[in-house]
């Protein structure tokens, strides 16, 4: 990912394409914010590897079957 964040052209992209409605996207890392997701119509977002697996798992209706224990 490269601090130019071109992410919301992609989602532009896929509305264009008629696509929009049949794809989940992500975004994260560094460069961007949970408000720049928002703001960008993003389904979803991960500040780190951790929370993007959550977060894809919440979006796609897939509930945790463990309990992580230390």
């Amino acid at each position: 990912m490269t601090t130019t964040m071109p992410q919301q052209r992609v989602i532009e992209a896929l509305k264009e394409a008629g696509l929009r409605d049949s794809v989940k996207v992500m975004v994260g890392g560094a460069p961007v914010s949970r408000e720049w997701a928002e703001r960008i119509g993003a389904d979803g977002y991960g500040e780190d590897a951790i929370e993007a697996v959550a977060e894809a798992k919440k979006l796609l209706g897939i509930k945790e079957d463990f309990e992580l224990k230390l």
